[in-house]
């Protein structure tokens, strides 16, 4: 996460991981979120609990440019006002019915969302490639340590012996979700490497976090 004095960044997700007409649940430092992708690509960041039951608006359907609730189908636009309730057809719903949205940003493969309003948008990493996600249970104390390196300016981990390996952390609740980036221009071989070495740093900082504990 990378912060500034007046909002927060947070890498949720790859790019990858997000299609057209798919929601998946996520986290910042204000909560649980949906993340959605409409059929027409616009990515939005809307909480986590639709207003009517309080089902989790994750566990719905997108369907054109509207995320609906799985319950009862209520639906929400990418700015967060309800545009439609199934048992009233012909309802106009009020402007009152809506769910709160975050600002969200998609750069170099990785989607980003604001908690506060951010004076600068999320950093570039242009030079790197996403490769795959991990949710670790440990901290980014135990996986810098585990990797043999300290999160940058950047919010980025180098691994000690492999310095081309990236890692982006973003700190939840009770664990943490690794990105895994290398550099461009890396061969198939070297991003099957990369995973492994992954794997490796999240054994290790499982492993450190039980023994701390």
């Amino acid at each position: 996460m990378l912060s500034d004095t007046t909002g927060t960044w947070t890498p949720v997700a790859l790019s990858a991981d997000l299609p057209p007409a798919t929601v998946i649940p996520a986290w910042t430092p204000a909560g649980p979120i949906a993340l959605w992708r409409s059929q027409s690509r616009r990515l939005s960041a809307s909480s986590d609990r639709c207003p009517h039951r309080g089902m989790r608006l994750s566990h719905g359907f997108v369907r054109g440019d509207a995320l609906s609730c799985i319950y009862h189908g209520w639906s929400y636009s990418p700015t967060g006002r309800c545009i439609r309730i199934p048992a009233h057809p012909d309802l106009v719903p009020p402007e009152t019915i809506r769910v709160a949205v975050q600002q969200v940003e998609e750069q170099g493969g990785i989607i980003w969302v604001a908690v506060g309003e951010p004076a600068v948008g999320p950093p570039p990493l242009d030079h790197l490639v996403p490769l795959r996600s991990l949710t670790l249970e440990a901290d980014i104390a135990a996986i810098e340590a585990a990797a043999g390196g300290q999160v940058g300016a950047d919010g980025l981990i180098r691994i000690v012996d492999y310095p081309w390996i990236r890692l982006l952390p973003a700190a939840q609740t009770d664990r943490t979700l690794v990105h895994v980036l290398v550099e461009q221009g890396r061969s198939v071989a070297d991003r099957l490497v990369a995973s492994r070495i992954a794997e490796t740093v999240r054994r290790g900082a499982e492993t450190g976090r039980k023994d701390a504990a």
